[in-house]
């Protein structure tokens, strides 16, 4: 039972665990920026190109340290040759013999040092070829980092214009709900105020401001506003009535002049009329 238990915690806890981590991977993810990362990883790069360009400064450095160490031990050596050869020219073999002894140990100290010299000469060419190459790299990410970056900008920009105009968006997702709020309070107010003007006018509601309306004059009121009504429509009806027959008689007294007109001949201008015949003439 206690083994029981311990595995189904542990396995809770595992659970709990990758729950956690799936939540900050998704978090990290949401804020990371592509653009932030790679000029990160491209500032790494600089560094430890700075960094093997320093070490080949340091070989080349001790190169030259040990060039100089090679050279004070060739002149040493020299300089011991020529005192045994004049030591032995006066006679003094002994002064000779230790000025040799002396050119011995300096010239074993040389080749080591050649050794060495050869050593950091084959580093620091090898360091060289190392520093081009890694410089050839680190260009070459130059220029495919601000290509991503580039990409990457005109890419987020063409999202948010898209969303703009779709209105997915969160601005316009809320622009567009607080237009709908305020097309919905807006007809709720006219509804409203259009109840009200209605149950004022009936009757149901009275104007708290003006006089105190009374039901039995309201009764009357529409009552003498029904009567004036039917009064006009009456006095209405009997103009049309009045109006019909002398229409019809105006009507056939213009039927029996027509003839009469059209029966008298039409005037002839006295120019055009025919002399008459004065006393006297034929």
């Amino acid at each position: 039972m206690l083994m029981k238990g311990t595995a189904a915690r542990m396995g809770v806890m595992k659970r709990v665990s990758l729950v956690f981590k799936a939540k900050a991977n998704k978090a990290l993810d949401k804020m990371e920026d592509p653009r932030e990362t790679l000029d990160y990883s491209y500032q790494r790069q600089l560094e430890l190109l700075t960094k093997v360009r320093r070490g080949v400064a340091d070989v080349a450095t001790s190169r030259k340290r040990v060039e100089l160490q090679m050279n004070q031990l060739q002149q040493q050596s020299n300089k011991l040759e020529d005192q045994a050869r004049k030591a032995l020219g006066m006679g003094r073999e002994d002064l000779a013999r230790g000025a040799l002894e002396r050119k011995a140990s300096a010239q074993g100290q040389l080749n080591d040092l050649q050794a060495q010299y050869a050593q950091l000469q084959a580093e620091e060419e090898k360091l060289t070829v190392a520093s081009q190459r890694l410089q050839s790299k680190v260009d070459a990410f130059r220029t495919r980092k601000e290509t991503i970056k580039a990409t990457y900008t005109a890419a987020e920009a063409q999202t948010r214009i898209n969303e703009a105009f779709s209105g997915i968006s969160e601005e316009m997702g809320d622009v567009g709900m607080a237009i709908q709020r305020a097309e919905d309070k807006t007809a709720q107010m006219q509804a409203r105020a259009g109840a009200i003007d209605e149950l004022m006018a009936s009757g149901a509601l009275d104007d708290a401001i003006g006089p105190r309306r009374d039901d039995i004059q309201s009764e009357l009121d529409m009552m003498a506003a029904s009567s004036d009504v039917e009064s006009e429509l009456s006095r209405l009806k009997g103009e049309i009535t009045a109006g019909a027959p002398k229409q019809l008689e105006g009507g056939a007294n213009g039927n029996s002049q027509a003839p009469q007109e059209q029966a008298q001949p039409a005037s002839i201008p006295a120019a055009d009329r025919p002399a008459e015949p004065q006393d006297g003439e034929g």
